[in-house]
């Protein structure tokens, strides 16, 4: 399926159907993460349940500690 992810258009692999599938591919699925599908956050709770789409538009923000 495509997607864009952070306005870049992706293929993801056949096994990632669901945004905790995105975020464990990219490796950052142990991290405070903030995910928005088409507009619209997702609550943590339903990454599991929220099944992606081809032509998806995913946005993740995920926070850095610096100072």
């Amino acid at each position: 399926m495509s997607v864009i992810l952070n306005g870049e258009l992706i293929q993801l692999p056949e096994h990632v159907v669901f945004i905790s599938d995105v975020l464990e591919h990219y490796e950052i699925h142990n991290r405070v993460v903030v995910v928005e599908v088409n507009g619209e956050i997702v609550n943590k709770v339903e990454h599991q349940s929220t099944r992606l789409s081809d032509k998806d538009r995913i946005e993740i923000v995920h926070f850095v500690g610096g100072g």
